[in-house]
């Protein structure tokens, strides 16, 4: 297997690939032309829509040329796999500035590869017309194999409408543009795109006569079975504003020992052998090390820092408490008393205050001086007043055992 190929299956990449043969004797022949899209449904991208993003750049870092596709014309209409509803219709305009937004992320999560294409399928999408398209396109389409695929036949049972069904032929038409326009014949993406990614070839094959490629990588779950990026309060952004980098470094200082070895090759550009090393450490050290990496990847190298910092002045293993995320609250509120359950939503440690309701229930809401030992809070009527602020007019608030706020006063 060409050697690209090889080390893409070792860090846990492969899931469906076709042709494999004949895709590796191609790659040996020479660098060639992939992609990977993404539509821009939301503002950020969560770390679940980063797995083709890793593997993208192991492609470029040995020399193959990547499309970062947006998809600013296929997300007007929604893309149904993976999906047991239709997804909501954003405008226009909002498509655009998610474009923006997401352009941004990815270009600093590329950092210097320079053999990147940037694509937005709205330039040849957005102005077809619908007639000319299904004559030229949509004849080339058998109604009973979409049927066959298992987006489809999921969408079936729930309800997959029209304009949700026309998907598959706007991604493999996506396909055929970037073969004719810059010689792509890769195209990657999550196990979920597989039907799309085969009509895809199929259509580059009926049209143009050429064999492409489509290589898919696992759907992933923690040990938990939990799907990957994803927490009781939400995905995990990479938008800071979203979710800070203290809240994702955290996540992968929190995930199961299990998990260890399988995230580090898939989830850093160390080493494999350095990958290995790492989970053979203290389970704890090594958490510590994928956390600081990716959020140094996703974020930087001093928000990593600044994170490991204060995740170990929260457990009291050193640091310094400043590097605990803070959370300015007016000293009025304190003088007022303030409702912990409304402390502890405003603080962002849940997402909703029947959340928070049931967090304090259950004994998962501790409170301390900055100074102090915590202590529980376990009705949810309780008043937080300034006597339970130190001295410096600031309180720690922590969620379960692992989520942690430093409330300042001004």
């Amino acid at each position: 297997m060409n050697p690209t190929l090889e080390q893409l299956k070792l860090r846990g990449f492969f899931k469906q690939c076709s042709a494999l043969e004949n895709l590796s004797h191609l790659m040996d022949e020479g660098p060639i032309t992939f992609y990977e899209g993404c539509d821009p449904t939301g503002a950020s991208l969560h770390i679940g829509h980063m797995v083709p993003y890793f593997a993208f750049k192991h492609l470029c870092s040995t020399g193959h040329t990547g499309i970062v596709l947006v998809g600013g014309g296929t997300a007007r209409i929604g893309d149904p796999s993976g999906k047991t509803e239709s997804r909501k219709m954003l405008s226009y305009d909002q498509l655009d500035r998610n474009t923006a937004a997401i352009t941004v992320q990815l270009t600093k999560f590329f950092g210097s590869d320079t053999n990147i294409i940037w694509a937005n399928n709205k330039a040849w999408l957005s102005n077809l017309n619908y007639i000319d398209f299904l004559r030229d396109i949509g004849s080339h389409f058998s109604v009973n194999r979409m049927l066959s695929f298992e987006t489809y036949k999921i969408r079936m049972e729930t309800g997959l409408s029209f304009i949700e069904f026309n998907y598959q032929l706007l991604q493999s038409y996506d396909f055929l543009q970037l073969y004719k326009q810059y010689g792509c014949r890769l195209q990657i993406g999550g196990d979920d795109q597989w039907g799309n990614i085969v009509a895809g070839s199929d259509l580059i094959r009926r049209i143009e006569g050429t064999e492409v490629f489509g290589l898919t990588f696992p759907l992933i779950t923690t040990a938990e079975g939990k799907k990957m990026g994803k927490t009781e309060k939400g995905a995990i952004f990479l938008d800071p504003t979203l979710t800070t980098p203290y809240d994702f470094f955290q996540y992968w200082r929190n995930i199961a020992d299990q998990d260890i070895q399988r995230f580090l090759l898939m989830f850093t550009f160390l080493p494999v052998e350095e990958c290995y090393a790492i989970s053979a450490l203290d389970p704890n050290e090594a958490k510590e090390r994928l956390a600081w990496e990716l959020t140094a990847l996703i974020h930087s190298k001093d928000d990593a820092d600044k994170a490991l910092d204060g995740a170990r002045a929260a457990f009291g293993k050193g640091g310094t408490i400043e590097s605990i995320p803070q959370v300015l609250v007016p000293l009025t509120a304190f003088e007022q008393g303030y409702n912990a359950v409304d402390l502890f939503f405003h603080a962002g440690l849940v997402a909703t205050k029947s959340e928070g309701r049931r967090l304090i229930e259950q004994g998962g809401a501790c409170i301390a001086k900055t100074s102090g030992a915590f202590i529980p809070i376990t009705d949810p009527k309780t008043v937080i007043g300034t006597a339970y602020l130190a001295d410096d007019a600031t309180l720690l608030l922590r969620a379960g055992k692992k989520q942690y706020r430093r409330i300042c006063t001004r």
